[in-house]
Order: structure tokens, then sequence, then C-alpha cells
């Protein structure tokens, strides 16, 4: 009883490791870009 819980807990850990690994090569981790326009002061003395 416990061997099988014990191995379902590893194999549902596994799972979630793929799962993440999968997420993190595949998912859109990536802030939303968009243009933008900073004016710069220079003191050139």
């Amino acid at each position: 009883m416990i061997g099988r819980l014990l191995k379902l807990v590893l194999v549902l850990a596994i799972l979630g490791a793929i799962g993440l690994v999968a997420f993190a090569y595949l998912g859109d981790l990536g802030p939303p870009q968009s243009p933008q326009n900073l004016p710069v002061t220079l003191d050139a003395n």
C-alpha cells in the first residue's frame, strides 16, 4: 500500500516537472513590448 502510494507521488512529481519544463520552453514568458520615447538631457559643458 505504501509502495503504491509512493510510486504514485513519484509519477506525479515527474509529470509535474515535465510540464514545468514544457511551459518554460513553449510558454510566452516575455513581457508585452511597447515603443517608448523618452527625452534625454545631456550636460555638455
